[in-house]
Formats: C-alpha cells, sequence, structure tokens
C-alpha cells in the first residue's frame, strides 16, 4: 500500500471512529452542557495525539533519509542509508543509496583525471624551471664571476654580493623545482623520498625526523606518489600552521601487509577550523588508491595524520 493510502486511511478510520461515536452514545445539546464539552474536547484532544502518532511513525523513514542526505559527504564514502519503511520509501531509500553511488564513483573518476592532470602540470613547471630558468641564472653567476675577476676592488665586494644573492635565488628555484616534481621518488624510490623530504623540512627551529620500518612490501607508483604526497602536505602543515618544533615521520607494517604512514608533530593541534584544501586535497589522493586517512589529536598533544594503504595495494616485499 503507497504511503498516500496509508495516511489517508488512517486518518478516516479516526474520522469514522468520531462520526459513529456522534450518531451513538455522544449527543451534543443547545447549549453545550458542561459535560460534553469535555467529552468533545477529550474526543479532539484523542483524535490529534492519534493523527500525530500515526503520520510520526509513517513519515519517520523519511526524517532518517532527510538527515542522511544532509549528512553526505563524498570525501567520506561508504555511508548507506538503511533501506526500511512502506515500499514507496524503501524505493526512494534504495534509489537514494545507489545515486550516492554513482556519485562517489564519478567524484573517484574525476579527482583521479583532475590529479593527474596536476601531476602533469607540476612535471611540465619543474623542467622548465630547471632547464630555463635554472640554466639562465647559471649563466648569470658564470657572467658574474667573470666580471668581477676583472672589476676594480672598490666594486668588487658589491659584485660577490650581487653572486650571493643570485646563487640562493638558483638554489630556491632548485628546491622549489624538487618539490613540484620529486625526482628522487621516480629514481630512488619511496623510502629515500621520504628521508630526503624530512631533510628539506628540517631547520633550526623544526627538528624532522624519519622512521621507516624495514622489510616493507612494496608500492605501485601511483600509490607511491600519494603516500608522498600526503607526507608532503602533513609536513608543511605542520611547519607553516601547527607552530610545530618536532616532528615524526613513520612507514611502517601495519598488519597483513598494509602500509601505514603516520606523520606526528607536537604544535597546536586540531582546532574547529574548516578543512582547507590541503586537508581536503590529501583526501582525495586517498580515495584514489582506497586508503584510509585519519587526521585527529596525538597522545601527547598536537596532530596524527596517519594514511592506511590497504593490503591490496602492496605487492611483494621490497629488498
Amino acid at each position: 500500500m503507497s504511503l498516500y493510502w496509508r495516511i489517508f486511511l488512517l486518518n478516516a478510520a479516526v474520522l469514522v471512529a468520531a462520526v459513529s461515536l456522534l450518531l451513538g452514545p455522544v449527543t451534543v445539546s443547545t447549549p453545550v452542557l458542561f459535560g460534553e464539552a469535555v467529552v468533545l474536547l477529550g474526543g479532539l484532544a484523542a483524535m490529534l495525539i492519534a493523527n500525530a502518532v500515526l503520520l510520526r511513525v509513517g513519515l519517520a523513514p523519511l526524517d532518517r533519509l532527510t538527515r542522511a542526505m544532509t549528512s553526505v559527504d563524498l570525501l567520506r564514502p561508504g555511508g548507506r542509508t538503511r533501506v526500511e519503511g512502506p515500499g514507496e520509501v524503501a524505493e526512494l531509500t534504495t534509489s537514494f543509496n545507489a545515486m550516492l553511488g554513482r556519485l562517489e564513483a564519478e567524484r573517484a573518476t574525476s579527482s583521479a583525471r583532475a590529479l593527474s592532470a596536476q601531476e602533469a602540470e607540476r612535471r611540465r613547471i619543474a623542467q622548465e624551471l630547471h632547464d630555463e630558468v635554472g640554466q639562465t641564472l647559471t649563466a648569470v653567476l658564470l657572467q658574474l664571476k667573470h666580471a668581477a675577476d676583472r672589476t676594480p676592488a672598490p666594486l668588487r665586494e658589491e659584485l660577490r654580493q650581487v653572486q650571493e644573492t643570485t646563487r640562493t635565488s638558483l638554489d630556491e628555484i632548485r628546491r622549489i623545482a624538487r618539490r613540484l616534481r620529486p625526482g628522487v621518488l621516480e629514481e630512488l624510490g619511496l623510502h629515500s623520498a621520504l628521508r630526503a623530504l624530512t631533510t628539506e623540512f628540517t631547520t633550526v627551529s623544526l627538528s624532522v625526523r624519519h622512521f621507516i620500518a624495514p622489510g616493507l612490501p612494496e608500492l605501485d607508483e601511483a600509490t607511491e606518489l600519494v603516500v608522498y604526497r600526503v607526507a608532503q602536505e602533513a609536513l608543511t602543515n605542520a611547519a607553516r600552521h601547527a607552530g610545530a618544533s618536532n616532528v615524526e615521520v613513520h612507514l611502517s607494517d601495519r598488519s597483513a601487509g598494509a602500509v601505514r604512514l603516520l606523520v606526528r608533530d607536537d604544535g597546536a593541534g586540531i582546532r574547529l577550523a574548516a578543512e582547507g584544501a590541503g586537508v581536503q586535497g590529501m583526501r582525495e589522493r586517498a580515495l584514489l588508491i582506497g586508503a584510509d586517512l585519519a587526521i585527529g589529536g596525538g597522545p601527547h598533544g598536537g596532530t596524527d595524520v596517519r594514511l592506511d594503504v590497504p593490503t591490496g595495494r602492496a605487492g611483494e616485499s621490497r629488498r
């Protein structure tokens, strides 16, 4: 029976019962006596309560479905609404779950294309920085050195300072190019890339240490890139926003061949602010490889960023 007919028949039953009472034992005088008014008001209250209860029971599945719709987050997939209620409501819930599945699949596909294009653009920019800007600055350094060697002593020191400034700019461009395109990841693998990343972020005010367990399962290239980018973003957040002084990067074998990346800092911790583009980017990358990303407070304060790569993404042990 459809929801419309269920509600209609339930209300009709209440009204028929009220009319039957009026035509039977219940009578109304003119003017209305006190006892009759009490009976009528009691009957009206009973009718309203009966309607409220029946509508609440009949529409409860729709309320649950509405709450599920308002809490949907495609970056946290897997949540589904329990199919229950009368036929139409059950069909609506089933259709909503199917639509949610299609949206999650489409989101994953579009995110994969977008991140692939982003990585390609990063490689192109890094290559241009290295080949064009880097070579130009190298040529400028050589010309400055040649000019400084032939310049009178009063101007030589100024040219030396310009040389140092140019050399510093060249080092900064090379550092940016390495962040855009992690060549060490492609050439030496994830372990060496994480070690280089911790060294790069280590400064006078920030100590970054790595702990990489031996004999970890080997991951494919796409998974290694995701793990590297998540670690890079977590370290960037710790250095720029958390005010941390110590950061640890752990890569370990969680269980049954699954790999866990843990970035733990001693900074200000998680605040109530909404997640930024960096955290959302980490979640999108985790979805691409079916990994589980969790961001929360550490055991002694600060922030823990955990990425668990499932066993299906792992192969044979790295030698």
